[in-house]
């Protein structure tokens, strides 16, 4: 593997030392928890939480689930790039092919809409996590691999999950 790029000057990236280090493994622990955790809330706790809502806070809470769980998958696919790549199962380069398929925009509903403050909290405590772990990816993203891509121009399947799908199995391939 090679070392890590040098930024502007002598200066080495720190998140490029981070992510192409064994001080990555905090990271993608942290990142996969949440995963797991938000899957068992979702599928628990969660579940019934959400009988008790508002017909409108039902409904934000069901926008709000698909896009915490597609950050969420987002993120994950990243962090699993990163770990292909770390362990010498990528190239950088094919890490950084593949990674255009990844999405680290997946906004939130604002705190202001309608019926979130009848969400529950250990509900918002997942969305404002998520949130954050994405924003810290993004940085590292854009830091190791230049600024964001124009979406717009990169060309999308008409299947999203499919393309997470592929990706997960790309990461990892063996051979």
């Amino acid at each position: 593997m090679s070392e890590p790029s040098m930024g502007s000057g002598n200066m080495i990236r720190l998140a490029e030392r981070r992510v192409f280090s064994h001080s990555f493994k905090p990271l993608y622990d942290e990142g996969m928890g949440l995963v797991e955790e938000t899957a068992e809330y979702l599928d628990g706790q969660g579940r019934i939480d959400a009988k008790k809502l508002s017909r409108l806070s039902a409904t934000l809470y069901a926008a709000e689930s698909m896009r915490l769980t597609t950050r969420l998958m987002q993120v994950a696919s990243w962090l699993l790039l990163q770990r292909a790549a770390n362990s010498g199962e990528m190239t950088r380069d094919q890490v950084a092919s593949e990674k255009s398929k990844v999405r680290l925009d997946t906004a939130s509903a604002r705190e202001d809409a309608a019926g979130w403050g009848e969400l529950p909290d250990a509900f918002l405590d997942l969305v404002n996590r998520s949130l954050s772990l994405q924003a810290l990816v993004r940085r590292m993203d854009d830091e190791i691999y230049g600024e964001r891509a124009d979406f717009a121009g990169v060309a999308r399947r008409s299947n999203p999950v499919s393309d997470q799908i592929m990706l997960l199995n790309t990461a990892f391939a063996r051979g």
